[in-house]
């Protein structure tokens, strides 16, 4: 009866052990196309994404870009940097979180998984669950 006790304590002390070792995606992050950085933190106990830099931050005329494509009217004249694009990102597999994606090229919310693996995320939002794309971040710091 010991033997089985201090084994199921192993057991629960490695599964603790690899769970707290699961890869963290805070930090910054660029869209491989160099468009969009981000930076992906902690909030509230799910994972959230803001802008943090955008290749061309202003139009032409020099005024800096806004979420102009957005839904909701009263919404078009927000700043895109510093603008919240991950949501409610919650674990869902081994380094996998699924939530949601704000798109502010169409001014839409799309159902994203994120997967995580070393320096490099893959982000895909799907409408319906059928029609997805997958953009490549790779990790600046």
């Amino acid at each position: 009866m010991k033997a089985i006790s201090l084994a199921a304590l192993a057991l629960m002390a490695t599964t603790t052990m690899s769970i707290a070792h699961a890869d963290d995606p805070s930090g910054v992050w660029r869209l491989d196309s160099g468009k969009v950085t981000v930076k992906v933190e902690q909030c509230g106990g799910e994972l959230c994404a803001n802008i943090v830099g955008l290749k061309e931050p202003t139009y032409k005329d020099g005024t800096p870009k806004i979420d102009r494509h957005n839904e909701n009217p009263a919404l078009r004249h927000r700043p895109l940097m510093g603008l919240n694009v991950l949501s409610d990102m919650k674990p869902d597999g081994e380094n996998t979180w699924k939530g949601a994606i704000y798109n502010a090229d169409d001014g839409k919310t799309y159902s994203a998984t994120m997967k995580l693996s070393g320096n490099v995320i893959k982000l895909k939002g799907c409408v319906a669950g059928i029609f997805c794309k997958t953009n490549t971040f790779s990790k600046v710091n």
